[in-house]
Parts: C-alpha cells; sequence; structure tokens
C-alpha cells in the first residue's frame, strides 16, 4: 500500500508549518533519509527527511502552502510494484489519531474504555509516519531515521531514552539500544491502566465582572476609515510572539531591579583586545569583540555566582541548572528569536562573540534547529544600538529572568565628592518572582556589575 508522507512535528510545540520548497518531483525515487523538502516553522527553516524508499507518486500540498497542520498528508510514496492506480487508497487528509506505527501496533493491549475516552487518549504521531506510542500513552519523540532504523532492527522505541533535544531518540540511542538488547519489540508491556470513562465537559462560566474582554476584529477596525490601514495577515512568528509574550505576562510574576554601571575599563580592555587579535593571510581578525559579547559573559558568571538565580520555574518545583544557558535576542524581519548560548560561563570571549556572530546570521536567514534556541536559563536584551537609555524586558518562559540592556553615554558621575564625567549604561533585571526572591535577583545584578566594571575578572 503507499506510504503518506506527513507533515512533520519539527519542535515538541509545532502544531503547523508552511511547506516552503519541495527538493523533489512526481516520479523521482527516495531512499530513506534523503532530504525531500523544506518546511517553515514559526522559527526556523527545517529539512525533511524521506524515512522510507520508493517513488513519488503524488505531491498532495503545493509549495508556499502555509498553515498545514501537523500530520497532514504532504505526499504519498509508491512502493515496489505500485503504482498511480494504487494512489485513492491513501487518505489525502489529516491521518487518523488511532493510527499505530507497525513496530507498536501489534504489542497495544486493548482498552475496553468508552469511545470518547479513547479518542482523547489518542496520541498525535509526531512526523513523517504514524509515531510509536509507549504502552503508558504517551508519544515517543523520535527522528525519523531513528524510527526506521528501530523498524528495521525490531526495537521498541517506548524503551528506550532519547538523548536529544528535548528528549527526542535520535540514531544514536536506537544503536546503543541494539547493542544492549534492552528495548526488543518482543517484549510484552505492563497492562495498561483502565481508561476513565469520559466525563461530560463543564458549562463554560461568563467572565466575572471587571474581567478584561478585548475587542473583536471587526470592533478594532470599525474605529478606523475604511481605506486608511494596511492589513498584513498574522504569520506564525507574530502569532506565536504574541500568544508567547502575553501568557508571560499573564502567568509570569515580574519584579524588575535597575542599576547604572560605568563601562570605561570594559571599552579600553575590549579596544586592547580587538587590537591583539590576531590575523590570517587575508588580515581578517580571528575575532572582534563586541559590548553585548562582555555582557553575556558577565551575566553568565553573575548567575554562576549566585546559582539559586539560576533557575526555571514548575507547578512542583524549582529547576536550579547546573550549567548557564544565555539567550540573546535576535531582531529579524518582522520578528524576533532568542538563540542560546550553552554554559556561556565557560567560554571564552572569542568563542561567545564567534559564536554569536554565526547564530544571529542564521537566525536572520530562519535557519536555526530547535535546539539552538530552545530552552536557556536567563537572556539577554540589548537595545543600545538604538540610543535606548533604559527599558524593562518581558521574560520568555522557561526563563527566569532577562537583563535588558540599554546605550552606553557619557554622564556627570560623583566621585570621591568631586563631578566627573564617566561612560555609564543602564541596565534592568527582570526576574520571575516564583522562582527568584528580590534580595537573590539583586545580588544577581551587584555580581554583573562587579564584572562590568572590573573586566579583566572576565578573562580569569
Amino acid at each position: 500500500m503507499p506510504t503518506p508522507i506527513l507533515m512533520p512535528a519539527l519542535s515538541p510545540t509545532m502544531e503547523a508549518g508552511t511547506l516552503a520548497k519541495w527538493l523533489v518531483k512526481e516520479g523521482d525515487t527516495v531512499s530513506a533519509g534523503d532530504i525531500i523538502a523544506e518546511i517553515e516553522t514559526d522559527k526556523a527553516t527545517m529539512e525533511v527527511e524521506a524515512v522510507d524508499e520508493g517513488t513519488v507518486g503524488k505531491i498532495v500540498v503545493a509549495e508556499g502552502t502555509a498553515d498545514v497542520p501537523v500530520n497532514d498528508t504532504i505526499a504519498i510514496l509508491l512502493g515496489e510494484g505500485e503504482s498511480a492506480a494504487d494512489l485513492g487508497s491513501v487518505p489525502s487528509g489529516p491521518a487518523k489519531s488511532e493510527a499505530k506505527s507497525s513496530e507498536t501496533k501489534a504489542e497495544e493491549p486493548k482498552s475496553e474504555a468508552p469511545a470518547p475516552a479513547k479518542a482523547e487518549a489518542s496520541p498525535a504521531p509526531a512526523s513523517n509516519g504514524a509515531a510509536p506510542v509507549s504502552h503508558d500513552g504517551d508519544r515517543v519523540f523520535a527522528s525519523p531515521l531513528a524510527r526506521r532504523l528501530a523498524r528495521e532492527g525490531g526495537i521498541d522505541l517506548s524503551a528506550v531514552a532519547g538523548t536529544g533535544p528535548h528528549g527526542r531518540i535520535v540514531k544514536a540511542d536506537v544503536e546503543k539500544a541494539k547493542t544492549s538488547g534492552t528495548a526488543a519489540a518482543g517484549k510484552a508491556p505492563a497492562a495498561a491502566p483502565a481508561a476513565k470513562p469520559a466525563e461530560a465537559p463543564a458549562a463554560k462560566a461568563p467572565p466575572p465582572t471587571g474581567a478584561p474582554v478585548g475587542m473583536t476584529d471587526d470592533q478594532i477596525k470599525a474605529m478606523f476609515e475604511a481605506g486608511t490601514y494596511k492589513e498584513i495577515p498574522h504569520d506564525g512568528m507574530r502569532k506565536t510572539i504574541a500568544r508567547r509574550l502575553t501568557e508571560s505576562k499573564q502567568t509570569v510574576p515580574h519584579f524588575y531591579l535597575t542599576r547604572d554601571v560605568e563601562l570605561d575599563a570594559l571599552l579600553k580592555l575590549r579596544g586592547d583586545l580587538n587590537g591583539a587579535a590576531p590575523k590570517d593571510g587575508d588580515g581578517k581578525p580571528a575575532y572582534k569583540l563586541s559590548v553585548n559579547d562582555f555582557v553575556i559573559k558577565a551575566m553568565a558568571l553573575a548567575l554562576r555566582d549566585v546559582p539559586m538565580a539560576n533557575a526555571t520555574f514548575t507547578s512542583a518545583s524549582r529547576l536550579i541548572h547546573t550549567g548557564v544557558d544565555v539567550g540573546v535576542a535576535v531582531a529579524i524581519p518582522d520578528g524576533l528569536i532568542t538563540p542560546v548560548v550553552r554554559k556561556a560561563d565557560t567560554k571564552t570571549l572569542s568563542v561567545i562573540s564567534n559564536e554569536m556572530k554565526d547564530l544571529a546570521k542564521r537566525a536572520r536567514d530562519k535557519k536555526l534547529q530547535p535546539s539552538e534556541y530552545q530552552g536557556g536559563s536567563t537572556a539577554v536584551s540589548n537595545l543600545g544600538m538604538f540610543g535606548i537609555k533604559d527599558f524593562a524586558a518581558v521574560i520568555n518562559p522557561p526563563h527566569g529572568s532577562i537583563l535588558a540592556v540599554g546605550a552606553g553615554e557619557q554622564r556627570p558621575v560623583v566621585k570621591d565628592g568631586a563631578l566627573a564625567i564617566a561612560t555609564v549604561m543602564t541596565v534592568t533585571l527582570s526576574v520571575d518572582h516564583r522562582a527568584v526572591d528580590g534580595a537573590l535577583g539583586a545580588e544577581v545584578l551587584q555580581s554583573f556589575a562587579g564584572y562590568i566594571e572590573q573586566p579583566m575578572r572576565l578573562l580569569v
């Protein structure tokens, strides 16, 4: 039977994507692992692999189609001996939620739960081909290549521990399981717990008196004269930004700490280091440090100094991170993305500088992988290059804090009782008060200021 190629879930939170480009055409022969298409998510453009070999019998979704739901059929693959006459046996709509992959279908215990409960418990497949499902009903998040290798090797993916981003099972995990023999598909699963009867949904209560209720689109448009505005529909990135920032301001209790730091010593050290940078044969320096590179390093070391502030809040606990991963806000056309410098507290300024240049370029080209912009415990947002003196940034969950950086400018200061001129920068630390208390946040900012005003400490 022909194999449907489905819109993959390229990250745990992806719900739909844009089919940016087909790299194959109908009639082409493909092998497992071949790159067949490019998919745009709200943050990046990613490549899609074929999970089986065969011939592209039909392209269902055309290039440029936006908002294609995860798990919809985007193309159909014909196997050996199959022809266009067999295409009618494959549905072109979304795959059924009860569909199971071949390696798990036979071993899942049957449940006598009522039909509504079954529908609610059915997990959605993660990418091309139906996703493996664990015996407790949770979806197993695995790469297409890992699923194919597991199928060929008789490996039960629900028993494999993933080491990829967000626990995703990758090729190495399957090969390790195959070697150890701990995840053979033939093992009998534990009995599934009995499903509870579906409960009738509770009646939706009206909002309490005084609760904010947003205006409808029509109400907003009615306030402006027709023809006086241009309407630009939201793309995936704008929808995600709106949803996440609204969620952050509604659910994360922000508080703000602001202080000034002097930059003169840092600017002198930066000039000395850039002047001493080794050059290649074309005279290009090995690195060119920016003030932001010093800020990233200083923020990472400040959180290392105050480890209880290097935290993420969950409903059951605080996650105190052992390394400091710093997100850095990068403006891209009509949007924003925050690539993450991993273990910034252990990296040199030159490594941070070159890594950020690479991440920022690929962010603007929408070529980042999810593992490069997801996670992190804090972030830096710098608007100093626009002459902004100070501002307060919105925390981007799961981060526990974010540092807003203003412009460095010459200001009058008092030193030893006398008026002097210094280059001063205002910074504001936004903190999730559920995870970090006020005094703890103040310690972080105090430590940060120490590194900025005595920048030689960043080199040792």
